[in-house]
């Protein structure tokens, strides 16, 4: 069965808020079988919201909607719900009463006049309790036509998702014969871009099969690869999965780092844990970029021992010992600094590991010689420098996180034996 979302916000249409709660609500029906066949954004406007979802239900059965359910004068997807059903609105007097308590417990009394619209429901509705916050879901249904409204919060809508909606989709929606799950699994690689990517896999339908597909997911870190598994028994579907995820680990080869949301520097402290080995960072146009990347990793005070930003030229050579010869001769952006830079972190910090990053990441600072993302990237690895250099495209931060990523994935290749 086909389902549509549909996510309300002027906000979101005008690109100043990122919506979430698509991919959230996308990811949960997908769960239990349903296919999401579009998704959309509307503004909050009674006439574009009444019109997004009667058309979406004259396309399918399911349709849920974020957003539009609170207490202002913007907040209209109630009343546009309730006019695409032929409905009334009417107050409910039970959400009056659990409004009230809340704003009781809160020392708000008496609670404020507008809050009271937020009882008002489209005549037949089921009210669906909201524990987070004053504006409850709905769930209205004419014959095979269903539609579910949640609040725009994220997180009372993915608790209303989870503990309320899914369940009800469940039990309610009518089962498809031989219907099945619907499964995802990404693999994660870094140094290798899209096309590369693609070529180096080549036509890859022998491997997956007809029930499998393949997005590819480019980005600054690298590119994702999502396999899917559409309408098949869950334990099938793992199966498929699984099978289908080993070959393509075996065709990445080295690029493979890691699955799902895992972090390419939790990875990178996986192995300094392994080695028992700690590892410091020398940055300058990543301008400290790498140091967060390895902290926001629990546990990462273990093995990262620390870092600094020598940004100008005599930090690299008070600090790290960086040849000011070499400045002079080769400039602060070149292989020699990149490498001076790595090794005097390790040397200063006592550490077995080491990255210095030193780069033009604009928009001004380029040349002929040395165009804006020029970056030389430093790996010290026990007794070993190596250095690597890249112009990478994109804008200023486009560059710095590419540099990040890339002297990660560096440093992990650099250990594993595989660069």
């Amino acid at each position: 069965m086909n389902a549509e979302i549909l996510t309300i916000g002027t906000e979101i249409v005008l690109g100043f808020i990122v919506d979430t709660n698509g991919p959230e609500i996308a990811r949960a029906l997908a769960g239990i079988g349903l296919r999401v066949a579009r998704t959309g954004s509307v503004p909050d406007d009674h006439d574009a919201i009444r019109s997004a979802i009667g058309a979406a239900l004259d396309r399918v059965s399911v349709v849920v909607c974020s957003g539009g359910l609170g207490p202002t004068g913007d907040d209209v997807t109630r009343a546009a719900a309730a006019e695409v059903f032929g409905r009334r609105l009417v107050r409910d007097e039970k959400i009056v009463e659990a409004l009230r308590a809340r704003f009781a417990e809160r020392g708000i009394n008496p609670m404020p006049a507008s809050n009271l619209v937020q009882a008002d429901v489209p005549e037949g509705a089921e009210v669906i309790p909201n524990p987070l916050g004053t504006a409850p879901g709905l769930w209205l249904q004419d014959g095979g036509k269903i539609l579910v409204l949640m609040p725009g919060v994220p997180k009372e809508l993915r608790r209303i998702l989870v503990e309320e909606a899914v369940p009800r989709l469940m039990s309610r929606v009518p089962a498809r014969p031989h219907a099945g799950a619907i499964k995802s699994r990404t693999l994660r690689t870094a140094g290798i871009g899209e096309s590369a990517l693609h070529d180096k896999l080549g036509d890859l339908k022998p491997l997956l099969g007809e029930r499998i597909t393949l997005a590819w997911l480019p980005s600054v870190a690298g590119t994702d690869l999502r396999l899917t598994v559409w309408d098949v028994a869950e334990p099938d579907a793992d199966a498929m999965l699984a099978r289908a995820a080993e070959a393509l680990r075996q065709k990445l080869g080295p690029r493979f780092y890691g699955e799902d949301d895992e972090d390419l520097a939790a990875v990178v402290l996986k192995q300094l844990a392994a080695e028992r080995a700690k590892i410091s960072v020398a940055e300058s146009c990543t301008g400290g970029l790498l140091a967060q990347r390895l902290t926001a990793i629990p546990g990462c005070s273990s093995w990262f021992f620390g870092g600094v930003v020598a940004y100008d030229n005599e930090l690299k050579l008070d600090f790290l010992g960086v040849s000011a010869e070499t400045i002079s001769q080769q400039g602060a952006v070149s292989e020699a600094v990149a490498r001076q830079m790595a090794e005097g972190a390790a040397r200063v910090m006592r550490t077995e590991a080491a990255i210095g990053v030193t780069g033009i990441a604009g928009p001004d600072g380029g040349t002929p010689a040395k165009p804006v993302g020029t970056v030389w990237i430093g790996i010290r690895w026990r007794d070993t420098t190596r250095a690597f250099h890249h112009v990478f495209p994109g804008d200023r931060e486009d560059v710095r996180g590419r540099a990040a990523q890339w002297s990660l994935d560096y440093l992990r290749r650099v250990i594993a034996g595989t660069v």
